[in-house]
């Protein structure tokens, strides 16, 4: 009998969970997709996406299919399959803290979105500024990156702590970014610490469904809930 209430349990758990996830998906609260709706609308748009694993290109493309999708990582194969190769205008593999920025076009994108990639970067202020020219007068950036608050959060697997990651290498804020993409030309639309409301909604029911499934919580479920991450959104004139 116990047997079967967990099943049960476990069962309406994760479809709850299931039934959150796809709401904030189809409502574009999720970082990328949600400020891409807000930049771009149903308008097409060219995107520079920084940092371009995890069937990035495949995800957007499905939400916005006019999207002609440029894609820019350190590896290859971070987590992409040939079928999200297909999806992207172009692939750059670089080292972005080179700065050498010479194969992608100048003054071409309306996008360019870098999230939860300049704090792997010792020079992001620099990489920001090598990237401006890319973008078109009026285009917009999004900046997303674990804030100032990510150092006094508590360490837990999946990071919480800015430490937690060894390959973070330097804190950004919201001030410093600002200061800089205002002297360089840009317009702050918006910025401050990311909380998603439905990210906040949906948490109960990821620890509920992590729990019953013998998983191991992951500190990315309190990001919004503890204000891990800050962001940065632009215009540039």
């Amino acid at each position: 009998m116990l047997t079967d209430f967990k099943r049960t349990y476990n069962l309406k758990a994760e479809l709850l969970y299931l039934r959150m996830q796809l709401k904030v998906i189809a409502s574009g609260f999720v970082s990328k997709i949600s400020y891409l709706r807000k930049s771009f609308g149903k308008k097409s748009f060219k995107l520079l996406d920084i940092g371009a694993g995890n069937h990035s290109a495949s995800k957007i493309k499905k939400v916005f299919p006019n999207c002609e999708y440029h894609g820019v990582d350190l590896e290859r194969d971070y987590n992409n399959s040939e079928s999200d190769f297909a999806l992207m205008t172009a692939f750059y593999e670089m080292d972005l803290t080179k700065l050498d920025m010479s194969v992608i076009p100048d003054n071409y994108f309306d996008g360019i979105w870098m999230v939860h990639v300049i704090e792997h970067l010792f020079n992001g202020d620099e990489v920001i500024l090598s990237l401006l020219p890319k973008l078109k007068s009026s285009g917009f950036m999004y900046i997303e990156y674990p804030g100032k608050k990510s150092m006094t959060l508590p360490s837990m697997y999946g990071t919480l702590n800015f430490k937690d990651d060894p390959t973070h290498v330097r804190l950004y804020g919201v001030s410093e970014l600002t200061q800089l993409l205002e002297r360089n030309g840009c317009r702050v639309v918006k910025g401050g610490t990311r909380r998603n409301i439905w990210f906040m909604m949906a948490m109960p029911f990821r620890i509920i469904s992590d729990l019953l499934r013998g998983k191991k919580l992951q500190g990315n479920i309190f990001w919004d809930i503890t204000g891990f991450a800050e962001y940065v959104w632009v215009q540039k004139n």
